[in-house]
C-alpha cells in the first residue's frame, strides 16, 4: 500500500496489519496487486492455481485435513476449530504448525481466490496442475474456508466461488513464484 501497488486500501476490520493475512481484498485487487509486484520485483507472481492450492493443502496426505480425517482441535483457524480466534477473526499468521510441506494456514483463517474460473464439477479440471481459465469466469474459485466457516469449509479438497469483484472479512490471497 505504501508503496502505491494498490488503488483500493483493504481494510482490516480493527484487527490490525503486521502479521494478519491480508482481508477484504476480491480477485481484481488480487490481480492488481500481482501485476504491481511482477513489475517491481522483476519475476514472474500469481495466485496459485485450484490444483495447486489443494496439493499444498494436502502436504502429500490424502485425507480431509492434511493431519487426517477429523477436524481436530486448535490445528488451524476455522469455525468450531477451537482456537482463540475461531468464529471471532483472523490469527496472526503462522499461529499454527506449519504442514508437512512446511506451508502455514493453507487450511482456515482466510479463504485465497485462486486463478481458476469456476466450474460445477471439477472432475474434468486440467491434469497438469495449470489453472481452469474456461467455464464461468464470472465466478472465480477460492479455496481454504475461513475463520468463520465450519470444518467441512476447511477440508483440502472443499472449493467455492466468488465474483471477481467481491471483497469480505474472510477473504485473501496467497501468491506462487513462477520459477
Amino acid at each position: 500500500m505504501a508503496a502505491g501497488g494498490c488503488k483500493q486500501k483493504p481494510g482490516d476490520e480493527g484487527w490490525g496489519r503486521g502479521r494478519q493475512p491480508v482481508i477484504n481484498v476480491s480477485w481484481e485487487d488480487a490481480q492488481a496487486y500481482v501485476a504491481w509486484l511482477t513489475t517491481k520485483t522483476g519475476k514472474g507472481y500469481r495466485p496459485l492455481s485450484e490444483a495447486e492450492a489443494e496439493y499444498a493443502a494436502r502436504a502429500g496426505s490424502t485425507t480431509a485435513y492434511p493431519w487426517g480425517e477429523d477436524p481436530g482441535t486448535n490445528r488451524a483457524n476455522f469455525g468450531f476449530s477451537g482456537s482463540q480466534w475461531s468464529d471471532k477473526q483472523t490469527a496472526p499468521v503462522g499461529s499454527f504448525a506449519p504442514n508437512a510441506f512446511g506451508l502455514y494456514d493453507m487450511i482456515g483463517n482466510v479463504w485465497e481466490w485462486t486463478q481458476d474460473c469456476w466450474n460445477d464439477r471439477y472432475s474434468a479440471a486440467p491434469v497438469d496442475g495449470s489453472p481452469w481459465l474456461t467455464g464461468d469466469c464470472g465466478r472465480r474459485v477460492v479455496r481454504g474456508g475461513s475463520w468463520l466457516d465450519g470444518p467441512g469449509s476447511a477440508r483440502a479438497a472443499f472449493r467455492f466461488r466468488n465474483g471477481p469483484g467481491f471483497r469480505n472479512y474472510n477473504l485473501g490471497f496467497r501468491l506462487a513464484e513462477t520459477l
